[in-house]
């Protein structure tokens, strides 16, 4: 089995060198995790809080507990989300007003999904009705639940992710791990790289600082958005991200940045 294993290897380094690639010796892993979603939930119940907590962070997502909706309100105003998850009944502002200010003032298309104990006929439909993508009765089968979750985020994102990621003059290369511009291989570090990925991947939009963070460096780091700052500004200065290319990184005073066209480029 050894001589099977080394023959293998050999054959694999000499199919390396005929394409010019470096032998690889394990896989290169993306920059991001793809199937990772952030998600915003709301619920006061410590017990049923721990719980899904627990259950959507065991499956790699990154969650943020709210326990008031008002506070789940001020924190959509600053930050961005792959899914958002309401208890229906909490203190102060219920999460079918969280809802209502969701779909109407706030005007977001983030997928909602309800998590509650009401079960009638009445709620489901009054909760559809409001915007609400989907509905479950608490307490959920876990299985169910991560189902229901993935559902939502293959709804919301490319089925089959690219690997490479095209805006002219740039091109990265998520399996290599290496952006180049107008042909031009350039050298950033692995944060820098991922950084750059996030902002690519969200061209057009503004992307909040606390996205970044969490999509670079996961949940439980310490890291603060300085650090992220710092790391935006090392990517703006390396790509020569400026608006003499026709594309810029623009800074959103008090939330983000964002990646943007400009002059007719932008049209």
């Amino acid at each position: 089995m050894e001589s099977v294993q080394q023959l293998t290897d050999f054959y694999s380094h000499v199919a390396a060198l005929r394409h010019n690639e470096r032998p690889r010796v394990r896989p290169v892993q993306p920059a991001v995790k793809m199937l990772t979603m952030r998600i915003a939930f709301l619920e006061d119940d410590p017990d049923q809080a721990d719980r899904i907590l627990s259950l959507l962070q065991g499956a790699g997502h990154i969650a943020h507990r709210f326990q008031r909706g008002r506070a789940l309100l001020s924190n959509l105003q600053g930050e961005n989300y792959d899914l958002i998850m309401l208890d229906w009944e909490v203190p102060d502002v219920s999460g079918y007003e969280v809802l209502q200010s969701v779909r109407g003032r706030m005007n977001l298309r983030t997928p909602v999904l309800f998590l509650t104990h009401r079960d009638t006929e009445l709620d489901v439909v009054q909760a559809l009705q409001a915007g609400a993508d989907d509905f479950l009765i608490k307490p959920p089968r876990e299985r169910e639940l991560l189902a229901r979750v993935a559902a939502l985020s293959r709804r919301t994102r490319e089925p089959a992710p690219a690997t490479v990621l095209e805006l002219s003059p740039y091109r990265i290369d998520l399996e290599r791990r290496q952006i180049e511009r107008n042909g031009v291989p350039i050298e950033l570090t692995r944060r820098e790289f991922e950084v750059a990925v996030v902002l690519f991947q969200h061209a057009g939009s503004v992307v909040s600082r606390g996205f970044i963070l969490d999509s670079v460096w996961g949940r439980g780091d310490t890291t603060t958005t300085r650090t992220v700052d710092m790391h935006v500004s090392r990517v703006r200065k390396l790509l020569g991200l400026s608006a003499a290319i026709g594309l810029r990184l623009a800074a959103v005073y008090g939330y983000g940045y964002r990646l943007e066209r400009t002059g007719t480029d932008a049209q």
